[in-house]
């Protein structure tokens, strides 16, 4: 069964009573990032065309053809560059999401004995830059591969697999680091069941591309991600 409806559930999760105060901080968090790269994104390529085409230039009707290719680019940035970052500094609350999300699944859930509020931000911090160094050193090359032409096709087919199981990595690592399950074993877990995982993390891709939903993507796919380890991973 495909499972990328488990982030509709997931977003539909977040508004019942009891969940909305820990949706409000990733949800800002989500809001600043994408304003912030926005509006300094703008700004760079304002003077990146007065630099290169300016007023006065013949040339600076090319400034029509490169605002949609900036916007293009942006998004592809904002795709691939949002998961990551909004993440790692939202990574402490969306735990606490993921553990809220789970009481709600099931009240008699059991949760590890907790740690003190410094040690369990910093783990959550830490978990997060091993999940970029895991993204890094496979997306490079993928990415590199997809600038020659012999391998863009074959290339890209990878790139769209290798996101959608990113995806599903990033956000259902929240109720298994929960359970203290490390990332090694959270790779396993979830390697168990990759095409039920890449599903779910092609419903997260769709979301992002969703205008204003997609603000609102990282406390769903959090929510979504522990709906999908309640009902799939858990036993």
């Amino acid at each position: 069964m495909l499972d990328f409806n488990y982030v509709l559930r997931g977003f539909s999760m977040i508004l019942k009573p009891g969940l909305k105060r820990y949706v409000i901080i990733p949800l800002l968090i989500s809001i600043i990032i994408f304003s912030l790269a926005g509006w300094i994104g703008y700004i760079q390529f304002e003077n990146f065309i007065n630099s290169m085409l300016p007023q006065d230039s013949w040339m600076q009707w090319l400034s029509w053809i490169l605002l949609p290719v900036f916007f293009l680019t942006f998004l592809f940035l904002i795709f691939y560059g949002y998961t990551i970052v909004a993440n790692l500094i939202a990574a402490p609350f969306n735990s606490k999401l993921a553990e809220a999300v789970a009481r709600k699944l099931d009240s008699e859930v059991a949760f590890p004995e907790s740690e003190p509020l410094i040690k369990d931000v910093s783990k959550s911090v830490f978990s997060e830059l091993r999940k970029l160094f895991y993204y890094l050193i496979r997306a490079l090359p993928l990415l590199l591969l997809m600038l020659f032409p012999l391998t863009s096709a074959v290339a890209s087919i990878v790139w769209l697999m290798f996101s959608a199981w990113f995806l599903a990595l990033e956000y259902v690592a929240y109720p298994l680091e929960n359970q203290k399950l490390l990332f090694k074993e959270q790779r396993q877990t979830l390697g168990k069941n990759k095409l039920s995982a890449m599903s779910f993390g092609a419903g997260v891709t769709v979301l992002l591309l969703i205008p204003v939903l997609n603000l609102a993507a990282m406390p769903a796919a959090v929510a979504g991600a522990t709906i999908y380890w309640h009902e799939k991973l858990k036993q």
